[in-house]
Parts: C-alpha cells; sequence; structure tokens
C-alpha cells in the first residue's frame, strides 16, 4: 500500500491531520487481530523499487552510492535507512511537540516502534527493559531510559549520581559498563551497504574497492557512538551565553532561560490567541521528532502515536514491501518474527522481502504476506498473545503512572521475570535539585504547550477546563522561577484566563462541570494505592527488600500474557475538575492571585533600574481621601478631565513610556499586559458585584483598582484596542454609577469610609507591580471619595462625560451602540439629578428668605444652574429616543418653573398683595413643559405612570395658577369679569388633566382636588350673583352654574371617606345660596319651597356629621385607654385627621342656619295655616319643625355639651327631619 507523502519537499508539514486513507485488519491464525495505520507525516521520497541483488553479491564491499546523497534518498539523508539507528532519549517529545493535538486526549501511547516493540516482546525476551514513562492527560510518553549511556555520563559529569548509587544499591551492584562486540558492527556495516546496493537501481550494484577498513566500519560505528554520546543532553542548567531573545542581546546580565523554552503568550484581551513561540534551540536538546515518518497505530484498542524509520520499497505485488537481511546460518526466532510483524503492522506494510546471506554473499530472496509471520517455521506466536501483553502492559502503566509531571521508570534486569516501576521524581526530590532529573523540562513544557493548545479551543469545550488547569498546575511545579520566567508568567496567565469574570451569574453553578471527564481526569496529588487484584500482582509489599522503593511490581512476565490480567479497573480518581467558585468575588480572588503571581515572575525578571519608585509590598500604598475644602470643586474637575481627553487623545500619536525600563516588544512587556488588563477586569467585575450589594465604599474601591490597572496599561501601550477603549468605558461608567450611589446615601459615609480604605495583601503587590511603571494618577479625579454631595454628583457626571467622549473619538460610537445608549442615558439621568440637587437649593434658599424679599441672585444662579442640566438631559434621552425619560426631565423643568413663580409670589409679601405678571409667566412655562413631556409620551399606554404623573402635575399648576388668582386677584391690572374668566378656564383645564376614574393610588387625591374645583367654582358663581346687579341673563346664567358645581362637589365629597368638614362647608354654602335667593321671592309658597329646600339639603349633611362622629368616638376610646398612654402621646399624636377646630366652626355656624330656616319656615307655615284654615299635611310638618326648633334652642343653650353630645344632638334632629322632609316639600307642592 502507498504511504501518504508527497515527493520530497511537498511531504506534509508535521503536525498537519490528514485523513486516514489506509488502514487494515488482519485476521491470523483464526484470531482476529485489528489494526490500522495513519500516516500522520513522512519525510521518505515516493517509494523506489527494490533493486534485486544478484546472488554471489558481495555485501562486504561497499556500493559506488555507500554514504551518499540521493535524490531517493529524500530530505532525511541517510536516516532513511537507519533502522537500527539509536532511539534519543526525548524522541516522543519531539513527536508530542509536533502533534499536539493528539497529547492528553486521544492518543493512548506515544513512543518510538522500537521502545513498543520491546515492550511487547517482555515475556518472550531475557535481555533488559529500560524506559521513561510520563504522564500527560491520559496520554504516556515511552522514552528509552539507556543506563549504560546514563551511567557512562554520570561518571564524566557527577550528574545522575543519585540515580546511579540507587542502581548499584538495589539492583546491580556490580555494574560496569558492556562494550559492543566486532561481530555487533559488522552485521550493521553489511546491513547498510545492502541496503545501499537495494536502492541503486541500476540491475547490479556497483561495488567499489575497499582501500581501508574506515570506510567499512568507521562511519557507521562513529554514527552510533555519535547518536549514543549525543542522545544524553546535561541536566537543564542556565547557559550563561543564552539570549532568551534575539533582539535583545546588549541586555547585559539580564536573566534569561534556555534557548528551548516556550515564548510568551501574545494575547487579545477578548481572542485568546495563545500562540506558543517556541525557539528552535529545543531540536538541539534532543527533543527533534526526526522520525523519517510518524504513524497513528490503531491496535485493537490502543491508539498509539508512533515514530519509525523502518525503510520502506516499492516492487512484487504490492506497492510497498519492507526489506529485511537474514543470515541463512541463523534460523528466525520468535523475538525476529515479532519484531518484523510488528514492524509491518505499525507501517501497513502487507509484505515482507528477505535476503539470505552467507558470510555476507548474497544466496536467494524470498516474500512472505505479513499476516503469514506469525506462522513461520521456528517464529510460531499467537498474535492474540502479543493483543493481550499490549492490553495489560498499558493498563499495568495507565494504572501506576498517576502524577503528571513525574518521571516513572519501568525496568526489568536481562535475565529476571521481575518488571519494576519506580517513581523517579520522587527518588530524585530527596536529592538537593529536582533540576538533576534531565525529563523536568521536557516534561514542563510539553504540559504547558498541551494546555496552550487546549486554550485554543477552550472556547468551543469548556469540559476541558478543570484539565488546562490541572496541566498549568503541574507544569509550574516542576520549574523555578528564577530560571523560567516567561512561562510561570505565561501559565499563570492562562490559569486566569480559564476563569470567565464576564458570564451572567446564572451560569456560576454549571460552567464547569463538578466531576471532569472521567476519560480525561487523573489525579495531580494522588496517594499511591496498593491496589491488587486477585493474585497480588500489583502489592508493592512482596518479599525482596528492594521492592520499598517501586510505585508497583509485575511478579512474573508470564501473567502479561494472561487475558486481561491486568484490567483497568484502577479508575483513576477525577480530581483535575475544576474548582467550584462559589461566587463572583471568590472567582475573581483566584484571578487575581494568577495575575499577582505572572507580574512577580515578570517583574522578577526584569532588570532592576536605579530610579524605580522604591516601594516596599507590605507597605500599604495609601489611598488618597480629600475632602470639599481640598478638592477644588467642579472647576478643578474640569481641569483634571481636560487633562484626561487630552492623554486618552495622546493615545492615537503612539506615546508610551515604561519606569521599569521594559522594552517594548519584549515578552515581559507584552505579558505585564496582558497580566495587567486581565487585573483591571477581575477589579472591575468585583466593583460590580460590591455594587449589587450596596457596598458603595468597597465597589469605589475596586473600581480605583481597576482604573489604576487600566492607567498602567496605557502607559505602556503603543496603541489602545477597541475592546479595551470600550472596556475603560465601562469602567468609568460603573465608576460614574457608584459616586451617584454614594451620593445618594450620604447617611452611610463613614461605613463607606472604612470600606473605600481597606486593602488586601494581595491588592498592595499588585499596586507595587503597577507603581513600577507607572504612577497611577490619571484618573484620581474620578475615584476619591468626596464629602461633598455636589462634588459626588459633579464626579458622576464627568465619568460619564469621559466615558462619552472615549467613544466619541474613538468612532467606537457606531460598533458598540448599546454602550453609547447607556452612556447617553446615564449622562441624561446624572443631569436630572445635579438639576434637582439645585433646584432643591433653590428652594431651601427661597424657604429661608425673610428678611430680603426680592429674589437674591444666589437663586437665579441656582435656576440657571437646573435649567441648564435639565436642559442638556433632554438633548441627551432625546438623541436616543428615550421618550419616557426626556418626559420626566421636561416634567422636572415644569416643576422648576413653578419654584420660580413661587419665588416671584414669596417676593410680593401679603399685604395688599396681587397675582404678579411674573408668576403668570412662570406658571405658563411650567404649563408648557408638562404639555411637552404629554407629546413626547404620545399616549398613555407608552409609560401609564408616568403619563399620570404628568397629568397630575399639569392638573396641579392649572389648579394652583386658578387658585392664587382668584385669592388675588390682580384687580390693578384686569377687569373682574376678565379674571373670573381666566379663573373658570384655568379650573376646566385643571379638571380636564385632573383623571377621577382611573383605579390608582392617586384616585382619592383626584377626586378631592376635582371636589375642590368644582367648590372653589361654584363659590365664584355665588359670590358673582350677590355682588352683580343688572343683566338678568347673566345672574340666571350664574345661578345655574352655581348650582350645578354645588351639586357637583357635594356628589365627589361624598366618595371620599375623610372630608367630611370639605363636604359639610359645601352644604353650608349651598344653604346659604338658598337663604339668598329667598331673600330676592316674594311670594310665601316660594320661600317655602326655597327653605324646604335648605333644610333638605341639612337633612343630607347626615352622613358628614356621622363620619365627624366615628372619629370622635375613635379618639375618646384612644384616650380613655389609660393614663400611661395619654401621658405617652404627643399633643400632634392622633390617629385622625380631623381638624376639630374647623368641626367646632361649621357646627355652631350650622345651628345657627339651621335654627333661622327653622324658624323661618315655622313662621310661614303658622301664617299659611291661618289664611287656609284646617288640618292637613302642613300641620304635622309644622309640629315636627317646631319640636326640632325646640330641642335645639335647648342643646345651642347648653353650654356643657361637649363637639361629640353636639353631634349626636344635630344627627338626632336631622333623623326626624328626614322622616318629615318627604310630607312637607309633597304639602309644599
Amino acid at each position: 500500500m502507498e504511504e501518504l507523502c508527497g515527493a520530497g519537499a511537498a511531504a506534509p508539514l508535521r503536525g498537519d491531520v490528514e485523513e486516514p486513507k489506509q488502514g487494515s485488519v488482519l485476521f491470523l491464525g483464526g484470531n482476529e487481530v485489528k489494526s490500522s495505520a495513519v500516516v500522520k507525516y513522512s519525510s521518505a521520497p515516493p517509494q523506489a523499487a527494490f533493486a534485486r541483488l544478484q546472488e554471489k553479491t558481495d555485501l562486504k564491499l561497499p556500493p559506488a552510492n555507500w554514504l551518499r546523497e540521493s535524490a531517493k534518498l529524500g530530505p532525511a539523508g541517510t536516516t532513511i535507512l537507519g533502522n537500527n539507528k539509536k532511539s534519543k532519549p526525548f524522541s516522543s517529545f519531539g513527536m508530542a511537540y509536533d502533534f499536539i493535538d493528539s497529547v492528553g486526549n486521544d492518543v493512548d501511547v506515544v513512543s518510538d516502534s522500537e521502545n513498543i516493540k520491546k515492550l511487547l516482546k517482555i515475556p518472550y525476551s531475557k535481555s533488559h527493559v529500560s524506559m521513561a514513562v510520563h504522564r500527560i492527560g491520559r496520554t504516556l510518553l515511552l522514552d528509552e531510559l539507556d543506563i549504560q549511556e546514563l551511567f557512562m555520563r554520570s561518571s564524566q559529569t557527577g550528574d545522575w549520581t543519585w540515580l546511579k548509587e540507587f542502581y548499584q544499591r538495589l539492583i546491580d551492584q556490580k555494574w560496569q559498563r558492556k562494550k559492543k562486540s566486532k561481530e555487533h558492527w559488522y552485521q550493521k556495516a553489511i546491513l547498510s551497504k545492502f541496503l545501499y546496493y537495494s536502492i541503486n537501481g541500476d540491475g547490479a550494484a556497483q561495488p567499489v574497492p575497499s582501500t581501508s577498513k574506515q570506510h567499512q566500519e568507521g562511519p557507521v560505528s562513529g554514527e552510533g557512538d555519535e547518536a549514543g554520546e549525543a542522545s544524553w543532553p546535561a541536566p537543564f542548567e542556565m547557559p550563561s551565553s543564552l539570549s532568551e531573545d534575539p533582539g535583545a542581546s546588549n541586555q547585559g546580565s539580564v536573566p534569561v532561560e534556555p534557548s528551548y523554552i516556550v515564548g510568551h503568550v501574545a494575547s487579545a484581551p477578548k481572542e485568546q490567541n495563545l500562540t506558543t513561540l517556541f525557539n528552535d534551540g529545543e531540536n538541539s536538546q534532543g527533543l527533534k521528532n526526526d522520525f523519517v515518518r510518524n504513524i497513528l497505530w490503531t491496535f485493537e484498542d490502543i491508539h498509539m502515536l508512533v515514530g519509525s524509520n523502518m525503510p520502506i520499497f516499492g516492487g512484487g505485488r504490492y506497492p510497498a514491501v519492507s526489506l529485511r537481511l537474514r543470515d541463512n546460518n541463523k534460523p528466525i526466532n520468535v523475538l525476529t518474527g515479532i519484531d518484523y510483524w510488528l514492524d509491518n503492522l505499525i507501517c501497513n506494510v502487507p509484505e515482507l522481502v528477505m535476503c539470505f546471506h552467507v558470510n555476507g554473499i548474497v544466496q536467494k530472496y524470498e516474500m512472505i504476506k505479513t499476516e503469514d509471520i506469525p506462522n513461520l517455521e521456528n517464529s510460531n506466536f499467537s498474535t492474540k498473545v502479543i493483543k493481550d501483553i499490549a492490553q495489560n502492559i498499558l493498563s499495568f502503566l495507565k494504572s501506576n503512572c498517576t502524577k503528571e509531571g513525574h518521571t516513572y521508570w519501568l525496568f526489568k534486569a536481562s535475565g529476571s521475570d521481575i518488571v519494576k516501576l519506580y517513581d523517579l521524581t520522587t527518588l530524585c526530590e530527596e536529592t538537593e535539585d529536582k533540576y538533576q532529573n534531565p525529563f523536568t523540562m521536557p516534561v514542563a513544557i510539553l504540559l504547558y504547550k498541551v494546555a496552550c493548545n487546549m486554550m485554543l479551543k477552550k472556547n468551543q469545550n469548556k469540559k476541558h477546563y478543570g484539565t488546562i488547569r490541572t496541566l498549568l498546575l503541574n507544569c509550574l511545579k516542576l520549574l523555578d522561577n528564577g530560571r523560567h520566567p516567561q512561562i510561570i508568567a505565561s501559565a499563570n496567565y492562562m490559569l486566569s484566563e480559564l476563569f470567565q469574570l464576564d458570564e451572567p451569574k446564572k451560569e456560576d453553578s454549571t460552567d464547569f462541570p463538578i466531576n471532569g471527564n472521567s476519560d480525561e481526569s487523573y489525579s495531580e496529588e494522588e496517594e499511591e494505592m496498593p491496589d491488587s487484584d486477585e493474585n497480588g500482582s500489583y502489592s508493592n509489599s512482596s518479599d525482596p527488600p528492594d521492592d520499598n522503593k517501586a510505585v508497583a511490581i509485575i511478579k512474573s512476565v508470564g501473567e502479561l500474557s494472561v487475558p486481561e490480567k491486568y484490567k483497568s479497573v484502577h479508575r483513576i480518581r477525577p480530581s483535575c475538575a475544576f474548582p467550584v467558585c462559589h461566587g463572583t468575588e471568590e472567582r475573581c480572588r483566584l484571578v487575581l492571585n494568577y495575575v499577582l503571581e505572572g507580574l512577580k515572575s515578570v517583574d522578577s525578571s526584569i532588570k532592576k533600574e536605579s530610579d524605580l519608585p522604591a516601594a516596599d509590598p507590605s507597605t500599604p500604598i495609601p489611598l488618597k481621601y480629600e475632602d470639599e475644602s481640598t478638592s477644588g470643586g467642579p472647576e478643578c474637575l474640569e481641569k483634571q478631565m481636560a487633562l484626561f481627553l487630552d492623554k486618552m487623545g495622546s493615545f492615537q500619536k503612539g506615546k508610551h513610556s515604561s519606569q521599569s525600563g521594559m522594552i517594548p516588544g519584549s515578552w515581559q512587556y507584552k505579558m505585564k499586559l496582558q497580566l495587567i488588563l486581565k487585573s483591571s477586569k477581575a477589579y472591575y467585575v468585583l466593583s460590580d458585584a460590591a455594587m449589587i450589594l450596596q457596598k458603595y465604599g468597597r465597589a469605589l474601591r475596586y473600581i480605583k483598582l481597576a482604573l489604576q490597572c487600566h492607567d498602567t496599561y496605557c502607559c505602556l501601550c503603543a496603541s489602545m484596542l477597541p475592546e479595551v477603549l470600550v472596556f475603560l468605558c465601562q469602567c468609568l461608567t460603573l465608576c460614574g454609577d457608584i459616586q451617584l450611589m454614594l451620593a445618594q446615601n450620604a447617611n452611610n459615609r463613614a461605613a463607606y469610609l472604612e470600606e473605600y480604605n481597606y486593602q488586601t495583601k494581595e491588592d498592595q503587590e499588585i499596586l507595587h507591580s503597577l507603581h513600577r511603571e507607572s504612577r497611577c494618577q490619571v484618573f484620581a479625579w474620578a475615584t476619591d471619595l468626596s464629602t461633598d454631595l455636589e462634588c459626588q454628583l459633579s464626579v458622576s457626571c464627568k465619568c460619564y462625560e469621559a466615558a462619552y467622549e472615549i467613544l466619541l473619538f474613538s468612532n467606537l460610537k457606531s460598533q458598540n451602540p448599546e454602550q453609547h445608549v447607556q452612556v447617553l442615558k446615564r449622562m441624561g439621568n446624572i443631569r436630572n439629578e445635579i438639576g434637582v440637587f439645585y433646584m432643591n437649593q433653590a428652594a431651601a434658599v427661597q424657604t429661608e428668605r425673610v428678611g430680603n424679599k426680592t429674589v437674591s441672585t444666589t437663586e437665579q444662579q441656582l435656576w440657571k444652574k437646573s435649567f441648564s442640566c435639565f436642559e442638556e438631559g433632554i438633548q441627551n434621552f432625546e438623541s436616543i429616543d428615550d421618550a419616557t425619560n426626556a418626559a420626566l426631565l421636561l416634567c422636572n423643568t415644569g416643576r422648576l418653573m413653578r419654584i420660580c413663580a413661587q419665588a416671584h409670589c414669596a417676593a410680593e409679601g401679603d399685604f395688599k398683595r396681587e397675582f404678579s405678571p411674573e408668576e403668570a409667566l412662570y406658571y405658563n412655562k411650567a404649563i408648557d413643559y408638562y404639555l411637552k413631556a404629554l407629546r413626547s409620551l404620545g399616549k398613555r399606554d407608552v409609560h401609564p405612570a408616568v403619563w399620570d404623573s404628568v397629568n397630575w402635575e399639569l392638573s396641579t399648576t392649572y389648579f394652583t395658577m386658578a387658585t392664587l388668582q382668584q385669592d388675588y386677584a390682580p384687580l390693578s391690572r384686569k377687569a373682574q369679569e376678565q379674571i373670573e374668566k381666566e379663573v373658570s378656564e384655568a379650573m376646566m383645564k385643571s379638571l380636564k388633566y385632573c383623571d377621577i376614574d382611573t383605579v390608582s393610588a392617586r384616585q382619592p387625591l383626584c377626586q378631592y382636588r376635582a371636589a375642590t374645583i368644582h367648590h372653589r367654582l361654584a363659590s365664584m358663581y355665588h359670590s358673582c350673583l350677590r355682588n352683580q346687579v343688572g343683566d338678568e341673563h347673566l345672574r340666571k346664567q350664574h345661578r345655574v352654574l352655581a348650582d350645578l358645581h354645588y351639586s357637583k362637589a357635594v356628589r365627589l365629597f361624598q366618595l371620599l371617606k375623610d372630608a367630611p368638614c370639605e363636604l359639610l362647608r359645601v352644604q353650608l354654602e349651598r344653604v346659604a345660596f338658598a337663604e339668598f335667593q329667598m331673600a330676592s321671592q316674594n311670594s310665601s309658597a316660594g320661600k317655602l319651597k326655597t327653605l324646604f329646600g335648605a333644610l333638605d339639603i341639612m337633612a343630607k349633611t347626615k352622613g358628614a356629621f356621622q363620619l365627624i362622629k366615628k372619629e370622635l368616638v375613635a379618639e375618646s376610646e384612644l384616650t380613655s385607654e389609660g393614663k400611661s398612654a395619654a401621658e405617652n402621646m404627643s399633643p400632634t399624636d392622633s390617629s385622625t385627621s380631623l381638624n376639630k377646630d374647623e368641626a367646632l366652626k361649621l357646627l355652631s355656624i350650622f345651628e345657627s342656619r339651621m335654627s333661622f330656616i327653622l324658624l323661618q319656615s315655622i313662621k310661614l307655615l303658622t301664617s299659611t295655616k291661618k289664611k287656609t284654615g284646617g288640618i292637613n299635611e302642613e300641620e304635622a310638618v309644622l309640629q315636627t319643625n317646631k319640636q326640632v326648633y325646640s330641642l335645639l334652642l335647648r342643646a345651642t343653650a347648653n353650654r356643657s355639651l361637649t363637639l361629640l353630645e353636639r353631634v349626636e344632638v344635630i344627627l338626632n334632629l336631622l333623623e326626624q327631619l328626614s322622616q318629615n322632609s318627604d310630607t312637607g316639600s309633597a304639602g309644599i307642592q
């Protein structure tokens, strides 16, 4: 089958994901073994057909092309033929770096094919096995741990002595280096020559006469030795000559990292472009992936990323074959068979070509299908057993290699049946320096890279947050801040990025699953558990004394062949679940903790400049507190605001400065920018949360910290990203909100001040880091806690204005319409607040004005300020089509006009007072604003509450104006008739806007107002009738109007249960109106009719007297409850709203009028009786009236009666009258 690769340079790049285009399922010996392979990367050229060598070809002679470059060899050069080439100790890391997507997730094992084969041959082989195992997520990385090379190095450099001592003490006391035999080098040489002959392609290969033995053995053995020597890097130390940044070589003695370390995380604030910039230097540490091909091999249910260098040729019946050289005198054994079979499976090669030789002389070729390899003579093996071995080994390793970042050592001594697993990291920690373990850095980098890769996809899959966090925490455990500040800063930044600060509150509990995905979960701090199956295979308490250091032991390699002997029942506990934060504050504090660690790493790596501000992290940075005496008021604010906006404008010109000497573009610079921005966001969210809890002092402290972070960001940043400017707008808007709430809650100022001045150690340290770059004073005008109300309101307004200006000059208005609308809405609101503040001040000045009757300039100034604020606020709301709020501000402007009118009214004084033109002017202006407000709303449905409110205010204004014109008629300027006409019009308009029908909390008020208007109009027409002479038509009209309005007033007052005195007064005026009419009547019958009408009116006042009685009884019950209660009650305390004086006055008038009318009726009835004679209905009425009159005279004569008793007498009399009222009226008719 063809490999998935192009010719030469057209090979796919490492890391490219290719569709699986090849795979196979093999059925071998009746046992089904599933195997499929996908070539993920290949550096080999298209397969050339192998050249069949003629018999008797002497392989001891080198061919003409030996060890030379050739197009057919491809870019990998001689490595394509180096199938026996020694594996590098970090080969799995090289592959993992290139296929980072697969690590920690889909793939179970990453390793060199040689290591895989070695593991699967354990039960068949007596040779030793020594491998390093690392866990990254659910992936295991396997690398050869060549003890020989390791200890040779230890002898020369003194490194690894701890492992050498451990090895000698527990495993092999007489360790000595085993030298490779001449036979070994001979076999390598003839294999190399054979392969070069086979690709010559000229039919008969041309041998070259050998002139020296160097040709035969030199290069090959040299290759082996060099590979061996170079394969182990020194333990990772800081090379003094290396510079982390090619452009930063002139930084002198800047502490730098090794050249293989990850670069900074360049991240835009919203889209986390977590691009990891690795230096090529990692290749020099043996971390390069230099396999000819990388294959994703699935063997049964095991997914492996395998590196292979096996030469593959074209030819035969199949498009791909593997080529092997065999000594005819040595039969194939099981180990060789397994070797060939696995190589072909891994590379998906369907056929094997074997060339047999005797002493280097070619004898014959033989072709064998891959599926036939297990059945070769002398090489029989069961593929099912190999499958079981693979599953058992994987289960054993997965169950015991549980700690991420730890280096495990799988070891089987030569000739031994026992396989042991040690945790080298734990053993190494017993020595001084963890960097004595050379795997520390590659593991840390890989953990970091896998986390970076997962972060890129984090928006699509939040369930991985727990895994990413664990990867990063384990990475940080392996690193030393002094040596690797860049990765530490970057990892801490990524950790902070995992906590989403801008998510809706409701998602707090659902963002992250409490238990991670069981597949991807693994313990970061798991104690070793003596897990064992029934045979005790995992027990670490067996007899040999050296077992106490081993994590786990396989007592006999034979166990590996038993199906499912080692199941993965040892489910790794899902302890990498993302921490569940129980609130916004906890989440933000975690973020700030990571940010602080990142900032410390960045700051520690920057050269200390002598002119840096000397600040001690443990000393709190004082938060400036100004009161109104020092702040300079709004004028000072204007200057600070102008300076701020000027600074904001300078961002467009690309100015920036750093006090600490950070070089723009360096990793420190980029990382610090991101960390500062993250801290700013965290403080913003904390401030917002405190605002919701009404902790306004704390909210101001947090927003101050957020803006200080932002100030530092601005100092460093050459150009402001739109997202950052929008965020600054949000900060300033929130700051404005907080200042407004502080102004509205001035009574808690002491508590807020205490909250504001409190500081945590973490906040102090972050501030200390910020002060290395900037003075952090640009936003001081917005975040100081003032004690002056006007100042707080002004600051709030300036915050909103600043936010609006930023949106304007950055052209962000159209891109962020919501933000724009929010800012304008708040500007309108704060201007309304300031307008109301000045309006209330003006009203206060007005009430205090006693001696000086003229309007003061202070008042006029306050009016102007208030009016200007309202006007600006109206413009703000109108610009965003907010009709409701615009209407409210128009309403407030109307109220301001009424205050102006009242001021002019007070200026007149009460003596000979008249309704002035200035009052009329301001009241009419107020009416105009209220009408504008109604026009702004359009109809009641838009906002019923506001609509009703505006109507009420409009009605009140008309009513007040009419009342003042009626009470203080401007007779010096206008005729009486003109005034009456204007009053009547104003009253009718007031009635028009007074809604008495809609059921609401205001309905009783509206009914009272309407009743009062009808009463006043009736009184006015009554008065006109009394004073008017002449025009009979007009008099008749006034009489009808007075009667109409009196009856309407009575009807409305009767609906109200709390206005008995007003009802009584109206009825008494009606009685007076009847008396006035009677005076102009001549006939006795007419007079009698009018008198009975008056008595009828009086009888109808019974309801009013009953209400008065009810309130008096309630009051007397309260006073009779006990002396103590009476003593405790102040004179003003009363459960009733009855005005006793008013009631007494009205009762006296009522008694006198009733007495008069009864007397007149008795006189008239008596005279009528004498004239007509006889007994009729009138007689009964006369007797009743006399009786009532007699009782009334006695009651009024008795001065000792209380108000309640007098009311009861009147009620009794009215009862008697009402019984005879119908009779009387019938008789008169």
